[in-house]
């Protein structure tokens, strides 16, 4: 078998891009390519700083690759478009064939094999891009952990990946997946408002040795819930930030 070469830059390196997909109204994602023998030197969570020079000023932002970690060839980023992200809006404007600055990936909260056998994750809005890969991993390696996720949008347009969940429920018996609404449609059948107390202890694995929960989301929604985790009983070490 022929070796794999493993990439992971400090310095910020041109990919160019080799597709695009469009996952909602505002949320896109694109491929980059990789040498054919060449993968990202990642872990499941971790992350890719984006580069850019915008009106004179260099920028960066983090994006944590949504493509299943070792696949050789390409990488993945999904990227949600906002009217103030500056990082966002250049990415959104590129087109095939364009290339990009990039440099990592680097270390983030990641998923390590074994670390637990029950785990959750509570996404708002493109919180949920660090636990593409995740669960992607988990569930394509038939790893045996039990996942449990809840994801939080405004409305239910804005459900990134929506179709890859609900195929995932069908044909995965370990995968559950409860979506919240803040503007849900009529008849909603789902959680409807903010992801509450009562949410988090219906739809989360409880606590123990064997359990761990992702978060990731708005600032406010984060240091909130992670609270409220905490009061659960979810012991600090056991809620990772990605």
């Amino acid at each position: 078998m022929d070796a794999v070469t493993r990439i992971k830059t400090k310095t910020p390196s041109p990919y160019k891009i080799t597709a695009i997909e469009t996952d909602t109204h505002d949320t896109k994602t694109f491929r980059f390519e990789l040498p054919g023998d060449a993968t990202l030197d990642m872990l499941p969570g971790d992350f890719l700083y984006v580069h850019a020079t915008i009106a004179g000023k260099s920028v960066k932002r983090a994006y944590t690759p949504s493509s299943l970690p070792g696949v050789t060839g390409f990488f993945d980023l999904t990227v949600k478009r906002y009217a103030t992200g500056v990082i966002s809006a250049y990415l959104h404007d590129q087109r095939i064939g364009d290339t990009v600055l990039i440099s990592g990936p680097n270390q983030g909260g990641h998923w390590v094999d074994g670390m637990a056998k029950r785990v959750g994750f509570v996404a708002g809005g493109t919180g949920i891009t660090p636990m593409i890969a995740i669960i992607r991993w988990i569930l394509t390696k038939r790893i045996d952990a039990e996942l449990f996720l809840i994801f939080a949008n405004k409305t239910e347009a804005d459900i990134i990946l929506r179709e890859e969940w609900s195929r995932a429920v069908r044909e995965y018996p370990n995968f559950h997946c409860h979506h919240v609404l803040e503007q849900p449609p009529s008849g909603w059948p789902e959680g409807t408002g903010r992801v509450t107390v009562d949410i988090l202890r219906r739809h989360l694995p409880a606590p123990g040795s064997d359990t761990c929960i992702f978060l990731c989301g708005p600032p406010q929604m984060v240091d909130a819930l992670e609270a409220t985790l905490k009061e659960l009983g979810y012991p600090e070490q056991a809620i990772v930030l990605p």
